[in-house]
């Protein structure tokens, strides 16, 4: 198969939240001897995991309200190129828009929906 026609991997970004960034970003250095390249995102810290391009990463990220057994873990799927299609669906499918699209200028733009099952899941588009 050609790099052309490949298949992009479905699953683009992962968020584990935490109530107490440092000890959970230092939870996740310990575990994987390794550091988290530490950012923000608006006000919040963010650490995210190493990787190398192109690759898929993710991030610990201070979201004390995100921490709970409603809430945790959000995986962001692939929508190049259909996000809007795919997030007009979520309603009529049995989910929930969680949130209004987010536009991450260069990194592309996201909605966070709840499914069928209340899971929070992430829909992301690269710019």
């Amino acid at each position: 198969m050609s790099e052309a026609k490949k298949a992009k991997s479905v699953a683009v970004w992962f968020e584990i939240p935490a109530a107490n960034f440092e000890r959970a970003a230092g939870f996740y250095e310990t575990i994987f001897a390794t550091r988290l390249r530490r950012e923000k995102f608006g006000e919040k810290a963010m650490g995210v995991f190493p990787y190398e391009q192109p690759g898929i990463s993710g991030c610990v990220m201070e979201a004390p309200q995100l921490v709970g057994p409603d809430t945790g873990t959000v995986v962001y799927l692939n929508c190049d190129g259909r996000l809007d299609e795919i997030a007009g669906r979520v309603e009529r499918a049995g989910g929930r828009l969680l949130t209004p699209k987010v536009d991450l200028g260069e990194m592309g733009a996201f909605f966070q929906i709840r499914d069928t099952e209340g899971n929070r899941v992430g829909l992301h588009a690269a710019a």
